[in-house]
C-alpha cells in the first residue's frame, strides 16, 4: 500500500478522481485504472483514521489511569 501518502494527499486526490468522474473527463479506458487508485487512497484514508483513532483512545485511556492514580 502506498502508505507514504498524507491524509490529506490521498484525500484531495481522492476528490479529484471522483470530480473526473462526475464529469465524464476519464475514458473507458483509464476507468478501471481509476477506479483502482480510488479503492487503494480509500483504504489508505481508512486506515489512517483508524490508527489516528486507537492513539487518541489509547491517550484518553493513559489520561484517565493517571486521573485515577492522582486520586488515590
Amino acid at each position: 500500500m502506498d502508505n507514504q501518502l498524507s491524509y490529506i494527499s490521498a484525500f484531495e486526490e481522492l476528490q479529484t478522481i471522483v470530480e473526473e468522474i462526475e464529469d465524464g473527463e476519464i475514458s473507458v479506458d483509464e476507468l478501471s485504472d481509476k477506479v483502482k487508485r480510488a479503492a487503494l487512497l480509500i483504504k489508505i484514508c481508512k486506515s489512517k483514521l483508524t490508527e489516528t483513532e486507537a492513539d487518541v483512545n489509547k491517550i484518553l485511556e493513559d489520561l484517565d489511569q493517571d486521573e485515577v492514580s492522582d486520586g488515590e
